[in-house]
C-alpha cells in the first residue's frame, strides 16, 4: 500500500500541487501542478502544453521528483491540528507518458502527462494518533 487511508482521502480532496524537478544548471525548480491520485498509488500530473514545459524537459532529463500537496487545517477545533499547516510530499521517479484522456481538465490541458512513482512518502496533521509519518514504499 502507497499511501494510507488519511493521505488517500486527503490528496483525493485537493486539487493543487508543486512538483519540483532538477533543472539544466542542476539546481531545483518547482511550480504549481494539477494532479490526479490513480488507483495504484500513481500521481499524474498534467497541464495546456506539458510536453513543452520545463518541467516535462526536467523529467526527461533527470527523473528524480518530489511532489507537494499542502494545507493549512481548517479552524475547526474538530479537525486535526485546528490552523496548523498539512500535507503530503512525495518522492519519486517520474516518467513521461502519453494517456487516452487527460487527467484533469480534459479540455485545456494535453494527453502528456508527468507520472510520478512514488519511493519515500511524508505526510503531517492528517491523523489525531501522529503528527508525522514517514517511510519508505
Amino acid at each position: 500500500m502507497t499511501f494510507t487511508a488519511a493521505e488517500r482521502e486527503y490528496l483525493l480532496g485537493q486539487g493543487l500541487g508543486r512538483l519540483s524537478t532538477i533543472g539544466p544548471d542542476g539546481g531545483p525548480q518547482s511550480r504549481p501542478v494539477a494532479f490526479r491520485l490513480n488507483d495504484d498509488g500513481t500521481i499524474d500530473i498534467s497541464g495546456p502544453a506539458n510536453e513543452t514545459s520545463r518541467k516535462y524537459k526536467n523529467v526527461q532529463a533527470r527523473p528524480e521528483v518530489s511532489f507537494l500537496v499542502d494545507d493549512m487545517t481548517p479552524d475547526d477545533p474538530a479537525e486535526v491540528k485546528p490552523g496548523w499547516g498539512r500535507g503530503v510530499e512525495i518522492r519519486g521517479h517520474a516518467e513521461l507518458v502519453t494517456v487516452e484522456v487527460p487527467p484533469v481538465a480534459p479540455d485545456y490541458f494535453s494527453k502528456e502527462v508527468i507520472r510520478v512513482r512514488p519511493r519515500r512518502v511524508i505526510s503531517w496533521h492528517l491523523e489525531r494518533e501522529r503528527d508525522l509519518h514517514s517511510r519508505t514504499v
